[in-house]
């Protein structure tokens, strides 16, 4: 058994059981990754694909155990190389960050050059997704941090901490009428359709919460994942916005931000790591960047923890920052 035969079976399991697109990203050829793949079948006795002539078909519930325990063995073997390049040159290697459009447009950019400033021989990657998506990348080993607001807290193999707290304001052109309203009210927001976030997006869930609460239907007419879509088409007078205050800092002239802290519960933006992950230094090092009460005790204590209750608990007497 090779520890490139268990990559390879891990990463025709993550490519939908396309071998060739799964050479394609590993820079091989297809015909080696089939012949390694039977080589290490033959070795176990068992079939970790099924095969419909040449095609792999499913996953057999042997292979399905077999891939996880290969994907567990491959978490180690990084972190061992991880071990080594600390210890060999702890300035240079790698990090993979996992996140939404929001965090990555206008959180992540003045952290990522101060981080680029202190490390320039560390590469960095972004990777960008929905916060399920953010969430299986980190535990499948595909990203190191996960950072988003909705989701990645219901994954158990993930130590989820909680980096800032952040609300919501009403973007509507200069001369609409609601731009003269001293106060906004979920009921006078009702009567316009809106355009904001996806569900699973961006604290989406905390709109829809405030108007079942009240009791109001609204109009959402239009959604997307992005927010500077979501300027687009209230600019196009499709509805007015409801986007995250820290994506109002850059707006033109032609719209206004109006305050709508008071009639949404504030959302969380957390950090996610895979339990058993090696830290590197820098990982640390930019975790405290993004949240200065993460820093390496704390993050030591709870990556330690045995469950959520208890990394909660650490937390619950903390006033997160506001962004």
């Amino acid at each position: 058994m090779k520890l490139q035969q268990l990559r390879y079976i891990w990463e025709v399991a993550h490519h939908d059981l396309n071998v060739s697109a799964t050479a394609q990203s590993l820079f091989t050829s297809q015909p080696g990754i089939s012949k390694q793949i039977r080589l290490l079948e033959d070795e176990l006795g068992i079939e970790i694909f099924a095969r419909s002539g040449k095609h792999l078909t499913r996953i057999t519930p042997a292979g399905k155990v077999v891939i996880d325990l290969a994907g567990e063995m491959l978490r180690t073997a990084d972190n061992i190389k991880r071990v080594a390049q600390e210890f060999s040159n702890e300035k240079r290697g790698d990090l993979v960050l996992a996140t939404t459009h929001t965090q990555a447009r206008f959180i992540l950019p003045e952290i990522i050059s101060q981080f680029m400033d202190k490390y320039p021989d560390v590469t960095l990657s972004l990777k960008q997704g929905t916060p399920p998506q953010i969430a299986q990348m980190v535990s499948d080993g595909e990203a190191d941090l996960a950072i988003a607001t909705e989701s990645i807290a219901n994954y158990n193999d993930l130590v989820t901490l909680p980096c800032y707290q952040w609300n919501r304001c009403i973007l509507v052109p200069k001369d609409h009428p609601l731009a003269q309203e001293k106060k906004i009210t979920l009921e006078k927001l009702a009567e316009y359709p809106l355009v904001t976030y996806i569900s699973g997006f961006t604290g989406r869930a905390k709109v829809d919460e405030a108007f079942a609460k009240a009791e109001l239907e609204p109009r959402i007419v239009f959604t997307a994942a992005d927010s500077d879509v979501i300027k687009t088409y209230v600019r196009l007078g499709v509805g007015i916005g409801i986007v995250a205050h820290m994506a109002a800092d850059e707006l033109d002239q032609d719209l206004i931000a109006l305050d709508a802290s008071h009639l949404f519960e504030p959302s969380i933006t957390r950090l996610g790591i895979r339990r058993g992950t090696f830290m590197r230094g820098y990982f640390y090092d930019f975790i405290e960047k993004l949240a200065a009460h993460l820093d390496r005790d704390t993050l030591d204590q709870a990556l330690a923890a045995g469950s959520r209750q208890e990394i909660d608990q650490m937390f619950s007497a903390l006033e997160l920052p506001k962004r």
